[in-house]
């Protein structure tokens, strides 16, 4: 029998506040792996994060606080011409 699996991986915290996400697609056939892929994105402070895992969300309400995301915005203006 196979099966498709998609979870979330691997959470991580980048330095600017950011928080990128891993999502692991496995095929199953009769509890073995036989394929496996991944995909990355980024959370970034200020961004809606409802539609993402329950864990996700947690991280970010705790990471994202207000300082964090004024400190981004002001990062992301200077950095743009």
């Amino acid at each position: 029998m196979l099966e498709k699996i998609v979870f979330v991986d691997l959470i991580e915290v980048i330095e600017n506040g950011a928080v990128q996400v891993r999502t692991k697609t496995a095929i199953m056939e009769d509890g073995k792996q036989i394929s496996g892929t991944f995909h990355r994105h980024v959370v970034a402070p200020g961004d809606d994060y409802s539609a993402e895992d329950a864990r996700v969300q947690a991280i970010c309400a705790v990471t994202h606080t207000a300082a964090v995301v004024a400190a981004y915005k002001a990062a992301q203006a200077a950095a743009t011409p």
